[in-house]
């Protein structure tokens, strides 16, 4: 009776706490707003301190946090579930998303305080789990239904995607916070290409749309942010083109496989 009373505290006890870390995460990123750190929030802050790192996306791009937000909280309400609690990969990856969400409330904290370089840790302590979540998930013995496809791969893309991004920028502006500031486009554009590199991989590697999207929609606000800058705008736009034709491919592709 106690072994089962155990076992039974574990499989409720990780998605539970899996889900109030992402409801923490969020609360932390409302907060960063509503009563920011310093006085500024991280907008405000990257666009004023870090207005010349051309990297950073338009300020609009950053409403795809809703998107990660709403995803997760879906990600959480279903690994909740009585029929997922038993799913060890989902309980492994619900520890790893704890540790990512408990990262990205330090990272608030440590941007707001101008501690931009160390920041950098913690965004990479988002980075690591979510990509070992990515391909926890898509192990083998994972199940292949829709509703796992929707409410577990897809918020751990989108969010993976935005977090790939947003580690380039972070990184960018931490060498910026210590005087490193390189050639500011072509420094730029080296990162938009790495950017598209690996969403590139994603997509023919996991055959991840999702992921790529995201990249999309980086770029384009990093195009229409500088599209006074020639270089940078017309190098952005054609990696965009490049993904947008990478998913199309995959897309006919994997119609062809399943016809």
């Amino acid at each position: 009776m106690q072994e089962s009373n155990s076992g039974l505290n574990q499989t409720i006890l990780t998605p539970l706490t899996t889900l109030l870390a992402i409801i923490l995460a969020f609360l932390v990123n409302i907060w960063s707003n509503i009563y920011p750190l310093g006085g500024d929030s991280i907008g405000k802050i990257s666009n004023t301190i870090f207005k010349d790192v051309l990297i950073i996306p338009a300020n609009y791009a950053f409403a795809i946090w809703g998107l990660i937000y709403l995803s997760l909280f879906a990600y959480g309400v279903f690994q909740l579930l009585p029929g997922q609690r038993n799913n060890i990969n989902l309980r492994k990856s619900g520890i790893l998303l704890i540790i990512a969400c408990i990262a990205q409330s330090i990272w608030v904290y440590l941007f707001l305080a101008r501690m931009f370089l160390i920041s950098i840790i913690a965004m990479l302590l988002i980075l690591i789990p979510l990509i070992k979540i990515f391909l926890q998930l898509r192990k083998p013995e994972n199940p292949t239904s829709r509703n796992f496809r929707w409410f577990a791969k897809t918020p751990i893309s989108i969010y993976l995607g935005w977090i790939s991004v947003a580690t380039i920028v972070n990184i960018a502006c931490g060498l910026y916070s210590i005087g490193w500031t390189g050639t500011a486009t072509l420094s730029a554009i080296v990162m938009a290409v790495i950017a598209t590199a690996i969403a590139f991989l994603m997509t023919y590697r996991f055959q991840d749309t999702t992921y790529t999207w995201v990249t999309i929609w980086a770029l384009i606000a990093i195009a229409i942010k500088h599209s006074s800058n020639t270089a940078l705008f017309v190098s952005a736009i054609v990696c965009t083109i490049i993904l947008a034709v990478t998913i199309l491919t995959q897309s006919f592709n994997q119609t062809i496989r399943n016809s």
